[in-house]
This record gives structure tokens, C-alpha cells and sequence, in this order.
């Protein structure tokens, strides 16, 4: 089943649950797919492709969020991290920074890194295998803290 039609059948739960906060970020993922659909420059929509379009989701709303919270628009704030913990639930679990930190250390003992020159190496290599697992931002800190 692919993530649009997931997403529909979410929809239709949400609108019989009349769940509003819910059904927001549903639509907001439906729509994003439809854009992603007629866009010319994407191919074929793999899971990959999916996934890293709800990353960018994820991450818009956290930033949206942290904007807010500086604003002190707590009633935003809260809306925006409802739709991210709903955005979430489409995600692959996460993997716990412990767990990055030892698929990282495998990374730079494969391609035999030694320094921070190496760290485009190192990224390249660890964000194939941490896709949609890890936070980008995470696996970038690692990498820099263990080849310092």
C-alpha cells in the first residue's frame, strides 16, 4: 500500500472521528504528495521519495514551531507539533542517538577516515544507510564529533 493510499484511508478515519488537528495534517501531506505527483522534475515515487518528502515536512513544522515559541505563540506552537507528531507516525522509528553514533563509527572505519577533511566521505556513505532512520543534523554532529 503506498503512502497516498495510507493517507486517504487516515482521512476518512479522522473525518469520522472529527478529529480537526488530525485531518489538518493529513491534508497537508495529501497535498504535499499531489505536488510532488505533477512536479516534472521527480520520477517515479519510490518509498525513499516518500519518506524524505515527510523528513521535509517534519522539518518545516519544527521550524515553523521553534519560530513561534520565540514568538511566544504557544496556541501555534502547539498546532504545529501536533501535525508533526501525526507527520511522525508515517516515519520509520527513529533510531536512538546511541545506536547512529555505532552505525557512524562503522561508516568511518569503512571508508578509513581520519579527519574532518573526510566528513563528505563519511556523510555521503552514513546518510545512504541512516535514510529516514536518523535526523540529518544528528548524524552531521556525530560524524564532526568523532573525526575531531
Amino acid at each position: 500500500m503506498s503512502l497516498e493510499e495510507k493517507i486517504n484511508g487516515e482521512i476518512k478515519k479522522a473525518m469520522l472521528a472529527k478529529d480537526a488537528g488530525r485531518l489538518n495534517a493529513l491534508r497537508a501531506i495529501k497535498s504535499a504528495i499531489l505536488l510532488l505527483k505533477t512536479d516534472k522534475n521527480v520520477g517515479e515515487i519510490t518509498s525513499e521519495v516518500e519518506i524524505s518528502l515527510l523528513q521535509k515536512l517534519v522539518k518545516q513544522r519544527r521550524e515553523a514551531a521553534d519560530i513561534y515559541k520565540q514568538q511566544n505563540r504557544t496556541d501555534l506552537y502547539d498546532e504545529e507539533m501536533s501535525q508533526v507528531v501525526v507527520i511522525e507516525d508515517f516515519l520509520p522509528a527513529q533510531l536512538s542517538e546511541e545506536e547512529v553514533r555505532t552505525i557512524v563509527k562503522n561508516v568511518i572505519e569503512k571508508v578509513g577516515a581520519s579527519s574532518v577533511k573526510d566528513m563528505g566521505k563519511v556523510m555521503g556513505m552514513a546518510t545512504k544507510e541512516l535514510a529516514g532512520k536518523a535526523e540529518g543534523k544528528l548524524v552531521a554532529s556525530l560524524v564532526k564529533e568523532l573525526l575531531s
